[in-house]
């Protein structure tokens, strides 16, 4: 899709029109979208789009709307609420398809991959722009966000290219032993909306790659840049019912997904609530992947750049609004350099620009939606409630017109925090950051330690013994030196410990498709 931008006499108004891999028959109305003058919505003709079962795209009666968080009178497109209905036809059709796809050979299966990375790569200026639309992320981490899916989508389709079994040694001169790595069958794909294209990617990619068929369910809140996955598979090439799309409230058809017999594996990120609720209903014979909530530490040490350590803290707190299960909420800081470090947080956070994500000089964009803006503006009275020192920001902004429309909130820093108040404990998933003072290491480490949470946590220090120690000691799956608490490597595993994760099987790189595997154990005597 192009965007083609023509201004006259003061209207704005953006004309879209359709490129080669798009077709029609997935959307039920023109494409128009907003029509304003200056940041005033004039007149919108919604998109209407549908689910995608057993290679069709297909209606249902009752729909939803995706807005934009930095706008709400800007409907991004209105989706279908699927029913139990929708979704038993597409577990239906991800079984059907299942036998032909797993014995598919792995070049075909990688030149699906493959070809849907051409796509999104081709596009990722415009899907970038959707995304920022629908998600509220600046337009760079929109844009970047699309170019990573496909950047997984190609590593998947290189690493399945080798990934098998082994053959073991024994004392039978007559005899082979060896292990068969195979798919599981149909594997539930649910997935949240802060990393609405590459989560998916990451989870997708390697069931695909392994044999498996999928059905995707992504959240309501970013319906859109996740059928934009979909589309780009279904141009690519992907046979009918090996990847299936329903979009639709949790509440509504979350259980179908779920425990559905003939589904053989669950891999989900969001809360830690949501992630043992799924954990409770799977069936003994479902496997469970779960990639949950953090409360991630920063620990500055005495020898610390602190202008260096509290860039960290900005760019780990504040950046992607708060909003990733990897984000700095805890800094713990010696109290010899606290005082230092607060000022540097203050300067730094006040320099940030807050806006609608599409503008380029935005750095912090709007919460994803209503609920998230309460529950940020409930944690910040918490923390003011249990005696924490609000010492910069933490209002909703709602001056300008702007921000009017939006869920815009200025980024909040608290000081004086014990370790015990729920703004230490709890996750927010936004952007406040809670400073607490320790006098050692050896109470940095038991504060950092002290949550039921371990996604993340990492340190700013030049001794190299302290860092060494820190990643023998930290109780978090991804352990980090002089780097920010957030981001990771496509080709590295990520999981969190505690109530991060359920600890069974890692997410990204080649540890990453373990999970769509299971192992069969072949003895041949001859």
């Amino acid at each position: 899709m192009i965007w083609n931008k023509l201004q006259t006499h003061n209207y704005y108004i953006l004309l879209v029109y359709k490129i080669q891999y798009r077709q029609s028959s997935n959307i039920e109305t023109a494409d128009i979208v907003p029509i304003r003058k200056g940041g005033t919505l004039l007149e919108t003709t919604v998109k209407q789009y549908k689910n995608y079962i057993n290679g069709e795209w297909v209606s249902t009666k009752e729909t939803f709307q995706s807005v934009n968080p930095a706008d709400v009178n800007d409907v991004v497109g209105e989706f279908p609420s699927a029913t139990s209905v929708e979704v038993n036809e597409a577990i239906d059709a991800a079984s059907a398809a299942f036998p032909d796809w797993a014995k598919e050979s792995p070049s075909k299966r990688a030149a699906v991959l493959n070809k849907a990375a051409d796509i999104l790569e081709q596009n990722a200026d415009q899907l970038g722009e959707e995304l920022t639309r629908e998600e509220g992320k600046i337009i760079s981490a929109g844009k970047g966000e699309i170019k990573r899916t496909a950047q997984t989508l190609r590593y998947y389709a290189v690493e399945g290219m080798s990934f098998t079994g082994e053959t073991f040694p024994n004392d039978d001169p007559n005899m082979e032993v060896t292990t068969q790595k195979e798919p599981l069958g149909v594997v539930s794909v649910i997935t949240p909306w802060n990393f609405p294209i590459s989560i998916p990617a990451r989870k997708i990619a390697p069931a695909l790659m392994t044999g498996n068929t999928v059905i995707f369910k992504p959240s309501s809140d970013t319906p859109l840049i996740a059928y934009r996955l979909v589309e780009a598979l279904h141009e690519a090439g992907i046979p009918k019912g090996v990847i299936n799309f329903v979009t639709g409230r949790s509440s509504n058809i979350g259980d179908d997904i779920i425990t559905h017999p003939a589904v053989r594996a669950v891999t989900f990120t969001g809360s830690t609530a949501a992630g043992e609720d799924i954990h409770q209903k799977a069936s003994l014979t479902t496997r469970t992947q779960m990639e949950l909530g953090g409360k991630n530490p920063l620990i500055v040490m005495e020898d610390a750049d602190i202008d260096h350590a509290a860039q960290l803290a900005v760019n780990g707190g504040f950046s992607l609004t708060g909003q990733a299960c990897t984000g700095t909420s805890r800094v713990i800081v010696m109290k010899s350099v606290a005082e230092a470090f607060q000022r540097a947080l203050i300067e730094k956070t006040k320099a940030l620009t807050i806006g609608n994500g599409l503008n380029e000089s935005t750095k912090v964009g709007p919460l994803a939606n209503q609920r998230q803006l309460k529950n940020v503006r409930e944690y910040i009275e918490i923390g003011k409630q249990e005696g924490a020192a609000l010492v910069y920001g933490g209002d909703q902004l709602t001056e300008t017109k702007e921000y009017e429309n939006g869920y815009f909130i200025q980024p909040a820093i608290f000081a004086d925090v014990h370790p015990s108040m729920r703004i230490a404990q709890e996750e927010i998933f936004g952007p406040v950051i809670a400073i607490l003072t320790v006098d050692s290491y050896e109470e940095a480490i038991q504060v950092a330690n002290g949550v039921e949470y371990g996604l993340s946590a990492a340190i700013v220090t030049n001794d190299i013994k302290t860092a060494n120690q820190f990643t023998k000691d930290i109780e978090a799956g991804t352990v980090k030196v002089n780097r920010t608490t957030t981001g990771n490597l496509i080709n590295a595993p990520f999981g969190g410990l505690k109530k991060s994760s359920t600890s069974t099987f890692r997410e990204s790189g080649r540890a990453g498709m373990e999970f769509f595997t299971q192992i069969k154990t072949v003895y041949v005597g001859y």
